[in-house]
């Protein structure tokens, strides 16, 4: 579980990368930052996300919350103002941290995955999809922010 400073440490992560909404014909270009806490009293981490889409005014805020950490395997909550509260599944190796979401009530699914390069940072890709069709697909890297 050490094998990783993302997600399971505290620090601050920026990353940049392409967004492909299905619904929309050109790439978009993002950058990103994750802000992630001390583990607390109950084993909890708490991590927030910013992203900003290039061209789009609004930034963008996902909480996270990462708990039940054992043995390779973790709970993920993910909160934000379009999807509410919603709970997904991770695991974690050497190499690998990713988690993903299947929610029948209200139509959404999706998976994240960070692979861990030789500099320690990573190389991350994601797929959401909706009831409605909407799919968004999201390629980028990661690096932590030194002070």
């Amino acid at each position: 579980m050490t094998h990783h400073k993302f997600l399971l440490k505290p620090g601050t992560w920026l990353g940049q990368g392409k967004i492909q909404l299905n619904m929309v014909a050109e790439e978009l270009g993002f950058s990103t930052r994750w802000s992630v806490s001390d583990v607390d009293g109950d084993g909890r981490i708490e991590c927030t996300q910013e992203i900003q889409v290039k061209g789009l005014s609004e930034v963008m805020h996902n909480q996270f919350l990462i708990h039940n950490v054992a043995s390779g395997e973790f709970s993920i909550d993910l909160e934000n103002q379009a999807l509410g509260r919603v709970t997904g599944k991770g695991i974690v190796n050497e190499k690998v941290i990713a988690w993903e979401f299947r929610v029948e009530a209200i139509g959404f699914e999706g998976f994240e995955l960070y692979e861990k390069q030789d500099d320690n940072n990573y190389i991350m890709r994601a797929e959401y999809a909706t009831d409605d069709h909407f799919r968004t697909l999201i390629q980028g890297h990661l690096c932590q922010k030194t002070t």
